[in-house]
């Protein structure tokens, strides 16, 4: 077909299982990154974002058709979140403009779109109403989100190429270095807790323990990308994109704890932050791992406790709608049991945990 991808963010959750699938249908693909993981026909690039000329010459024998944008920095303040994260998607396409190459971008953002950024996330006067829409206007506060988005609509006005925007809510997948890993995160707890004969204990506040909840499994996520990027009638166009099933923690989490065989302690009127809860278990997972030889011993590059407390820890709970993508033509399902099953079958292969 001629499609030529550029996958950016291609070590992450979202990047790693977007590439599999253009590699698995055929695309030639190359994988742009600080640190490109190894992937099986992948082309890697690496690169820095923040660095225009690293670009240049990185991207020098590339011209791809498709961009797909899954990266992003944290920063201390959401200024410079905002100004390192749109200098980033800035110097990515002016980089690739000469060559007019490109058809389509596609950005992944994500919930926060709806629910605030870091420094008011799900706060009282930026609550929105659930479930949550496309339509729903931005919010009036800074927001990196929007100054991602803006950078591409910019970029798209000026080379004429389509563009796609994806909200996924939380993102379910094996990655390594990924600063938002729940799914990894949980599994990395439990396996601490089953270790220590500690119990499962669920972190989070009533709302998110009553409540209904959603969340993306990667590879729904790569298969919405690769939909919009292709379809003439998805263009220009921002879609929510989740499994398509609803749960509730109360009954998810005694689920997880059976499949770890491990006890599992509910919401008890107070919220117990992970973050605080594995604040001092660094060393005990470095004698898991030396104990049953697993790849990585360093807590923190699989970890991310202060994202998952983020999502547990909200004080609505949080729905995403589908609509809008079913209506334009997306039907694909996936069951948000089998994602968190699935995962952890992937990290035990890939001996991540025991």
């Amino acid at each position: 077909m001629g499609n030529i991808a550029l996958v950016v963010g291609a070590s992450g959750i979202a990047g790693s299982n977007l590439a599999k699938q253009l590699i698995a249908q055929g695309w030639e693909t190359y994988g742009l990154a600080r640190n490109p993981a190894p992937i099986e026909g992948l082309n890697p690039v690496a690169a820095d974002l923040l660095n225009i000329a690293s670009l240049q010459s990185a991207l020098a024998a590339v011209s791809p058709t498709h961009v797909y944008i899954t990266t992003w920095m944290r920063n201390d303040t959401e200024a410079e979140n905002i100004r390192v994260n749109s200098l980033m998607i800035r110097n990515l396409l002016n980089a690739l403009s000469p060559k007019r190459s490109v058809q389509h971008v596609a950005l992944v953002t994500g919930l926060k779109h709806y629910l605030g950024p870091f420094e008011a996330y799900a706060q009282e006067g930026f609550l929105p109403e659930t479930p949550l829409r496309e339509e729903h206007p931005r919010l009036t506060i800074e927001n990196f989100y929007y100054a991602q988005e803006d950078e591409v609509y910019a970029a798209a006005e000026r080379d004429g190429f389509s563009w796609s925007i994806h909200r996924p809510h939380t993102v379910i997948g094996q990655a390594v270095g990924n600063a938002m890993n729940l799914g990894t995160t949980l599994a990395v707890y439990a396996t601490i807790c089953k270790e220590t004969g500690r119990p499962l204990i669920f972190p989070g506040s009533a709302a998110q323990w009553n409540g209904l909840s959603d969340v993306t499994d990667a590879r729904i996520l790569a298969a919405q990308l690769m939909w919009a990027s292709t379809n003439d009638a998805a263009s220009n166009q921002a879609f929510n994109i989740v499994n398509g099933d609803v749960f509730r923690w109360s009954r998810l989490w005694n689920r997880l704890a059976r499949y770890f065989a491990i006890e599992p302690q509910g919401f008890d009127g107070t919220i117990h932050p992970l973050e605080q809860t594995m604040a001092n278990d660094s060393d005990i997972w470095k004698n898991i791992a030396q104990k049953y030889n697993l790849e990585e011993a360093e807590l923190s590059r699989l970890a991310s406790p202060w994202h998952t407390d983020l999502d547990l820890g909200r004080p609505i709970e949080v729905m995403t709608d589908m609509s809008k993508s079913r209506k334009f033509g997306f039907t694909v399902y996936q069951d948000t049991e089998d994602s968190f099953y699935d995962l952890f079958a992937q990290l035990k292969e890939a001996r991540l945990i025991p």
